[in-house]
């Protein structure tokens, strides 16, 4: 894991935080925070003072083996 001070290096893809992947996932903030827990979870790029943020592709694969993909909405039902 990287540091604030490491800030110079490359950044070898695109980044999210933990907003975007709650929306990648679909749950909100304290479901969020179990995930991180897992132990297969991605440990962040870079912590910074606004908090942590994590490379796209690896969260990404995460969600591809570890979650159900969701069922879609069937918008023709009346709840």
């Amino acid at each position: 894991m990287s540091t604030f001070t490491d800030m110079g290096d490359e950044v070898p893809g695109p980044l999210v935080g933990p907003g975007e992947i709650q929306q990648m996932l679909g749950v909100g903030r304290s479901r969020f925070r179990q995930l991180v827990w897992h132990p297969a979870f991605p440990k962040p790029f870079q912590t910074l003072m606004g908090g942590s943020v994590w490379l796209k592709s690896e969260v990404e694969a995460w969600i591809a083996e570890y979650r159900q993909p969701r069922p879609p909405a069937d918008d023709d039902e009346q709840g």
